[in-house]
């Protein structure tokens, strides 16, 4: 058992402001994707196109997603409780991990019915496919547009992000095969067009699932160096150890860090804990900009009486 430990926590106020900004965001998104869905699901029965409907079920998982990223959004302000000592705000990581898998799902879906249609070939209105493409795109750019001024950082918002931005591509893909066919009577160019989008959506589904796992398994955040923050602590005058490192990340954007700090006595007779506590949050803040930080301070003295091995008490 140390002396003494201490925390330091980032402003909450700055962040709950941005998250209620980025739901006005995702609740303006939301509405131009499901015009746009109705817009696709029309254009794909009226002229026959496997693009407009793959983009039109492309759409349909988004305005599912920005569902969920509200919805989580929402639930991550709840306060923290006995239970849910973090709050809930890890609800926004299992929404974007639900947004990747039902994404690689329209993926393997788009990849099937394509290769159907280079197989067996169906006829699509070429023009009428330019003109419903042209009015997603437009929507497409409108939705970028918005979520461009949004928090970025949040998985939430960057799945939501990158999800318009592959619609605004798929939309410039039925658009390219629409003019096409349109100018050629190609009418395989729909199924390329279609294999094109799922080809899209599969790095970034596979992406997010990469990052959204790195949370749940809390695993050190990317780009932090743990050697790197136990020298620059060793560092601090009268620190002589750094042990029991840990880093992991609550949600996008909170990062945290907890460690055990052994110091000189000599330290702790002339500064006082608080002291302390706070050298070792400023350097952990200014190196590495971590600010939600829980120390176990230690003299050397206490040394022989710390259990290092498995955890338990008799």
């Amino acid at each position: 058992m140390g002396v003494g430990h201490g925390h330091g926590h980032s402003g909450g106020g700055g962040h709950a402001e941005g998250r209620a900004a980025d739901r006005g965001r995702l609740i303006k998104v939301l509405a131009v994707t499901a015009v746009v869905l109705v817009i696709e699901v029309i254009g794909a029965w009226v002229t026959g196109s496997l693009a407009l409907l793959a983009d039109a079920g492309h759409m349909a998982t988004d305005a599912s997603a920005v569902l969920i990223a509200l919805s989580a959004s929402y639930v991550a302000t709840r306060p923290p409780g006995p239970r849910a000592t973090f709050g809930l705000h890890r609800a926004e990581i299992l929404a974007a991990l639900v947004n990747a898998v039902v994404l690689l799902g329209v993926c393997g879906w788009l990849f099937w019915a394509a290769i159907g249609r280079l197989r067996n070939p169906e006829t699509v209105h070429g023009s009428g496919m330019v003109g419903f493409a042209l009015l997603g795109l437009l929507a497409n750019l409108v939705s970028l547009f918005i979520l461009m001024r949004a928090d970025r950082s949040s998985l939430n918002i960057r799945g939501a992000f990158l999800e318009v931005a592959t619609d605004t591509l798929g939309s410039v893909l039925a658009l390219v095969a629409g003019v096409v066919i349109w100018a050629t009577g190609w009418d395989r160019a729909d199924a390329f067009a279609s294999l094109a989008i799922a080809v899209l959506i599969l790095p970034r589904s596979i992406s997010l699932i990469r990052d959204s796992a790195a949370v749940l398994l809390e695993t050190a955040p990317a780009g932090l160096d743990l050697a790197d923050v136990r020298r620059h602590l060793t560092e601090v005058p009268g620190v002589v150890d750094v042990h029991d490192l840990h880093a992991w990340t609550i949600t996008s954007g909170m990062p945290s860090l907890s460690a055990h700090v052994t110091v000189t006595d000599e330290l702790l007779a002339q500064a006082g804990v608080g002291e302390v506590l706070d050298r070792v949050s400023a350097c952990v803040a200014d190196h590495f900009g971590i600010r939600h930080v829980t120390f176990q301070i230690e003299p050397v003295s206490h040394r022989a009486h710390e259990d290092l091995g498995e955890p338990g008490c008799d």
